[in-house]
């Protein structure tokens, strides 16, 4: 069985071949066309193998680049882990960004979010693999990068959730924690998904992760009263 391909246009888009003649790239487009196939390639062989079984030498012979062109893209490996990663977040990100309405209530704002972000990874669970599996052995570098895009996602919830609260307190205020905690926890129900399944339904995990985060944010207007009565 060979190594499974990413599915182009989500988070990477390799071109097989360079255009030659006079439609040829310049050093520079070249560059980045060889930075895109070689990043592909990486995701790829880390999905099947893990970070640390595979080499400079696997990803050029996988991708039929010679050493010099990878060493013209990247300055190592990591180097290429690192861009493919840092790739893998700005498109998490970016679909969020997409994905979520300020104006939304809690209620849509909460499925939305959820949905985007398991929409994208299933749309290319070998991406998904391996950045949000195999690449947590990649260093100090990789994940306080993780914790940082994380935090990034909680910060947004946060900020809308303050928003409503202001114009319905009856919604309850949760710590800045609470936040970072939906999260975290959803990514980790992800993460266990990919790596029990060959196949993941990443789908059939927003509605349940959805009812959680929103009955916690309701149940903490109890909470909140219940404090309020104690003092």
């Amino acid at each position: 069985m060979g190594v499974p391909a990413i599915r182009y246009g989500v988070f990477f888009s390799p071109r097989s071949e360079l255009p030659r003649g006079r439609h040829a790239l310049d050093r520079d487009e070249a560059i980045e066309v060889q930075r895109e196939r070689l990043m592909a390639a990486f995701a790829e062989l880390v999905a099947d193998r893990g970070l640390a079984d595979v080499t400079v030498t696997d990803v050029v012979a996988h991708t039929s680049v010679s050493r010099a062109a990878f060493y013209s893209c990247f300055d190592d490996l990591a180097g290429c882990g690192d861009a493919a990663y840092d790739r893998f977040i700005a498109v998490l990100l970016e679909r969020l960004g997409t994905a979520l309405n300020p104006a939304d209530h809690w209620q849509t704002f909460v499925d939305s979010a959820v949905r985007a972000y398991l929409e994208t990874l299933q749309s290319d669970p070998v991406v998904a693999r391996a950045m949000q599996i195999e690449m947590d052995a990649a260093g100090k570098a990789a994940r306080v990068r993780r914790r940082h895009a994380l935090k990034t996602i909680a910060d947004v919830i946060r900020s809308r959730h303050a928003t409503l609260l202001v114009e319905d307190p009856s919604m309850g205020s949760l710590p800045d924690e609470a936040h970072l905690g939906f999260v975290y926890a959803v990514r980790q129900l992800a993460c266990d998904a990919l790596e029990d399944d060959p196949e993941p339904d990443l789908l059939a995990l927003i509605d349940p992760a959805v009812h959680w985060i929103r009955a916690s944010v309701y149940g903490a207007a109890h909470e909140d009263a219940r404090t309020s009565l104690q003092s």
